[in-house]
């Protein structure tokens, strides 16, 4: 009863802001007439809004499970390797993906090797105790209704760096002002705690 109750809170009061925004500063990423891989896409609704902010963007998803109903074509997947082939699709995107995932360092290398074009990645940023469990809380209060697996799996920028550099991918932008939420939960939950980045691969 209570975990169904805030889920509903979440929704009404941050979800849908979250969504509009991601939407519109992730899609201003992605170049018009691109393939696009989003992984750990869930049932695809937001990658499928992503994609429809170019002209002639074609979105299909990956997951480590299944849904009954997507808004985009999915494929499962073993959450380690990307099914396609080198430079097999122009653009790889993760939306608050890869803190749920054991070793990030793993993905970021198959989304360099897979991307023709760039790999935009959604996720956090965590530099000291406060930003860890400001977002545990978060995590929490977001994803527990949903029965979603919570690793709490928080990086620093320098720690995304090294994995950005080992996945030889160089970092084109790096937008840590994202108006996720409103007055005065900004005080809060923002912080430069969520960034946007678009990398390109450096060979």
């Amino acid at each position: 009863m209570f975990k169904a109750f805030l889920g509903k809170t979440h929704e009404r009061l941050i979800f849908n802001r979250r969504v509009g925004v991601l939407v519109k500063r992730i899609g201003a990423l992605v170049p018009s007439g691109s393939t696009v891989l989003d992984v750990g896409t869930g049932d695809g609704q937001i990658a499928r809004m992503i994609g429809a902010e170019q002209s002639g963007t074609s979105v299909r998803g990956i997951d480590i499970m299944l849904r009954e109903k997507t808004h985009i074509p999915v494929e499962l997947f073993d959450g380690q390797v990307i099914p396609v082939g080198d430079k097999g699709v122009d653009v790889v995107t993760f939306v608050d993906v890869l803190h749920h995932t054991d070793d990030p360092g793993v993905l970021i290398a198959e989304a360099g090797r897979a991307s023709r074009t760039c790999v935009i990645i959604k996720d956090h940023l965590s530099e000291n105790r406060f930003d860890h469990f400001t977002l545990r809380l978060m995590d929490w209060v977001g994803n527990a209704p949903h029965g979603v697996v919570l690793p709490y799996n928080y990086a620093s920028r320098a720690q995304w760096e090294q994995w950005f550099a080992k996945a030889g991918l160089r970092i084109e932008t790096f937008e840590t002002d994202i108006p996720l939420y409103a007055f005065p939960l900004n005080m809060i939950f923002g912080r430069k705690l969520h960034f946007v980045a678009r990398l390109t691969p450096t060979a």
